[in-house]
This record gives structure tokens, C-alpha cells and sequence, in this order.
């Protein structure tokens, strides 16, 4: 099988870093945004919230991260090899995810039933 070298100029290479930085940037400014409304939620919704908020933050650092290491990609193999290590570990992550998930909600939902009978 022939290897296929990814000839992109360093220019365009910058760009999209750049525009990946911007971008996490942004997620950033949103995410402290949603961090201060988090704190706002009533218990025991609060909790979840803020686990929630705490994935969406870990799965989006991720992202960003697997984009700085796709524009650095020399081959068509290299890409393909980063994008099967990436969404192996992101679903392996889900599931994990989905535990943690569902555990804070029995905790949260034990919570409200225990205020509510008292």
C-alpha cells in the first residue's frame, strides 16, 4: 500500500491552528458562562449540572486537542490512525461517562425523595 504524504502549506497549517485556538476561545467564554448558571440550579439538580457541565468540558478539551494532532498529520495513515485512537478513547469515555451519569442522578434523585418525605 503506498503511503499519501499530505502536502499542505504551512500557511493554511497555521490558519487552522489559529482558528482552532479562537475557537476553543470561545467554548472557553461559554462554558465559565454556563459554570455561573450551574451555580444557580436548585439542589439537587445542581450536582448533575455540574457533572454534565464537567464532561461537556473534558469531551470538548479532547476535541481541540485531536484537531492540533489531525492538522499535524504527514499521511493519510497517520490521520486515519489518529481518528481510530481518538474515537476509541471517546467512546470508551461515554461509557464511563453514562456510569458517572447515572450515578449522580440516583444520588440526586435519592436526595430530592429524602427532602420531600422530611
Amino acid at each position: 500500500m503506498s503511503e499519501t504524504t499530505i502536502k499542505v502549506p504551512s500557511q493554511v497549517r497555521e490558519m487552522a491552528e489559529k482558528t482552532v485556538d479562537q475557537a476553543e476561545k470561545a467554548v472557553a467564554t461559554f462554558l465559565d458562562a454556563a459554570a455561573k448558571s450551574v451555580e444557580m440550579v436548585p439542589a439537587p439538580a445542581k450536582e448533575v449540572s455540574k457533572k454534565t457541565l464537567s464532561i461537556t468540558e473534558q469531551n470538548l478539551k479532547a476535541a481541540f486537542e485531536h484537531t492540533r494532532r489531525l492538522i499535524h498529520a504527514s499521511d493519510i495513515q497517520e490521520f486515519m490512525r489518529l481518528q481510530t485512537e481518538f474515537l476509541t478513547s471517546q467512546f470508551s469515555l461515554a461509557q464511563d461517562h453514562m456510569k458517572e451519569l447515572g450515578s449522580e442522578m440516583l444520588s440526586s434523585t435519592k436526595s430530592a425523595a429524602q427532602d420531600v418525605s422530611n
